[in-house]
């Protein structure tokens, strides 16, 4: 599990961003830049934004996610929504999202979105996936120019509330050797369970493709256990109501209930997104969160951003938070990435590719005190 976080101190900014990090929980409508969302309006005509600067959009995109709840945090999805409805916008927001990641010093990535919510303007579904896999492709590449290595996975979304869950499958197994490595459904838990898309979830188990379920968000362990027992997901988005399954014995000591012993029993890993679990009010604070705990159980934990613009953050952001509330030194930050690679979507080979040849090795310099190259480049 490795070593006890207690024993270390917080670690510099600096240090942490030279870290090279995994990131597998990431919505792409969810990590504009305030510029190019003003850009994309203007091209379209769309008024309905609440601001007409960069910093006040993005000081109210951070001002409204604060609300506490889930349901009003996305209702700010309204806006990236609305202006990446052509091929031309959602090429962009795929492109400035590679080189945003990259210059985090993220080396590997699995950014999701809904195509069927990109569809207002005429768009069918091939185009959108299209579109958004060549911004990708040319992200890396100049990423790459500039000294920064990545690759990006898509996870290809959809919306719990609708009933297009099956479409949604079938477009992932189509392009699944062009980018899109696996699935996932999202949107406000309460009153759509993931057993309404158990079809979809057949046909991926049977075309042998991988999956992920937001579940154990802002719903509790009904979520979870229909999305583990029921779906058989791989990986739960967020999955911190967990700890609706962990209780405190007479001497202090933690006990575990049958799904909780279950999920870290099997190894099936936690997207966890602190700062908008806090956010959305599955947390209460950074210093109370879930993740401490869970760590110290041994959970298969990976630290993600969920929506970069909303929770005004980065990787470098989430694990310096880290860092601050629970004493993580790097080893704990290599402990977290190399999980998140370990649970990736990607094939075996390749995952213990980036392991052995970019994690360990940047790690291993920081931690020696060199100065360590851009990550991913050594």
């Amino acid at each position: 599990m490795g070593s006890d976080s207690d024993t270390n101190a917080p670690i510099s900014l600096d240090l942490v961003k030279r870290a090279p990090k995994v990131l597998l929980h990431d919505h792409l409508d969810g990590g504009l830049r305030p510029q190019t969302i003003l850009d994309l309006a203007d091209e379209i005509g769309y008024r309905g934004l609440p601001a007409d600067a960069a910093s006040s959009l993005a000081a109210w995109f951070a001002r409204t996610a604060r609300a506490g709840s889930l349901e009003r945090y996305l209702e700010t999805f309204r806006h990236t929504v609305a202006v990446t409805q052509t091929a031309e916008a959602l090429h962009r927001v795929a492109y400035e999202c590679a080189l945003d990641l990259a210059a985090d010093g993220v080396c590997y990535a699995e950014v999701r979105y809904a195509p069927e919510l990109h569809v207002e303007r005429g768009l069918t579904l091939p185009e959108i996936v299209e579109a958004v896999l060549a911004g990708f492709v040319a992200g890396e590449r100049d990423a790459l120019d500039n000294g920064h290595r990545i690759r990006i996975g898509v996870l290809l979304t959809a919306m719990r509330t609708a009933m297009h869950s099956r479409r949604i499958a079938e477009l992932c197994v189509k392009y699944r050797d062009r980018g899109v490595v696996g699935f996932d459904i999202a949107g406000a838990e309460a009153g759509s369970p993931p057993t309404r898309h158990l079809d979809a979830f057949e046909y991926l188990r049977h075309e042998n493709a991988h999956f992920t379920i937001h579940a154990g968000e802002s719903f509790g362990l009904p979520s979870i256990w229909e999305a583990i027992q029921w779906c058989g997901a791989e990986r739960l988005g967020h999955g911190v109501r967990i700890m609706d399954d962990i209780s405190t014995a007479p001497d202090g000591k933690p006990v575990l209930g049958r799904l909780a012993a279950y999920v870290r029993d099997r190894r099936i890993p936690l997207e966890m997104c602190p700062t908008s679990n806090v956010q959305t009010g599955a947390a209460e604070s950074i210093a109370t969160h879930p993740i401490g705990l869970l760590r110290r159980l041994g959970f298969r934990l990976t630290v993600n951003t969920d929506n970069r613009l909303m929770s005004d953050t980065s990787m470098t952001h989430e694990m310096k938070l880290l860092s601050d509330a629970f004493g993580y030194g790097l080893d704990d930050l290599q402990w977290f990435t190399v999980n998140a690679m370990k649970s990736a979507f990607i094939p075996f080979d390749e995952r213990l590719a980036i392991i052995n040849e970019q994690i360990k090795p940047a790690y291993a310099a920081l931690m020696a005190g060199d100065i360590a190259p851009q990550p991913g480049m050594q």
